[in-house]
């Protein structure tokens, strides 16, 4: 990404600004505001960052089961043998898992599909886990498969694109209801409104 007045700063600062400027939420102005942030806090939140960021990529793994994300693999919700291991929760990112955890509406286990479809962007079903899930399921035990996926075109065409996938699997398929607004993500809504959606589920019935 071109960064402007580039001569006014040194090699690394202009690297730097330019990577912080591929997260999320940032540009060009909102990356060089958090870098100079940054700077003038070396001690209290650089240094402290640049060694949890060290940390991060040294420990946290992509547990094997689940696919989201633990010091451990399987992680510590795959292999806690209170969660219901009948019901099977599938989202699209890890912060949806953290999400649902957080409102502590769902104990039993999850699957992270790592995205989802989308024409636009690009993201294509053999980028996502829908192999794992078909095995999971095929594996027997699962009684139902929630659908737990934003209330998005992009959530909406991959939540129909499973239930095709599962029409003849037997297993029951239910997606998140009320609560929910349209173009919502897990990861914005507060506790009450995931625990209503939660426990006002509806039966996903196949095209």
């Amino acid at each position: 990404m071109f960064i402007k007045n580039t001569k006014m700063n040194g090699p690394e600062l202009t690297h730097a600004i330019s990577l912080m400027s591929r997260l999320p939420g940032l540009g060009p102005r909102s990356a060089r505001r958090l870098v100079l942030y940054l700077l003038k806090k070396r001690q209290e939140v650089l240094k402290p960052l640049i060694q949890a960021l060290f940390d991060i990529d040294e420990n946290i793994k992509t547990c094997e089961q689940c696919f989201s994300l633990d010091t451990h693999s399987p992680c510590a919700l795959c292999t806690d043998e209170r969660r219901d291991s009948a019901s099977l929760c599938v989202v699209a990112d890890v912060a949806d898992v953290w999400a649902l955890e957080r409102a502590q509406t769902y104990r039993g286990r999850y699957l992270v599909l790592g995205g989802l479809l989308s024409a636009i962007e690009g993201v294509m079903p053999h980028q996502l886990a829908f192999d794992p899930l078909i095995r999971r399921v095929n594996e027997g035990g699962i009684i139902e498969v929630i659908l737990a996926l934003n209330a998005t075109v992009e959530g909406q065409t991959t939540l129909h694109y499973i239930a095709d996938l599962l029409s003849a699997s037997g297993v029951k398929i239910s997606t998140l209801a009320h609560g929910v607004p349209v173009g919502g993500e897990l990861d914005y809504l507060d506790d009450g409104t995931l625990h209503t959606a939660f426990k006002a589920r509806r039966i996903l019935e196949a095209a």
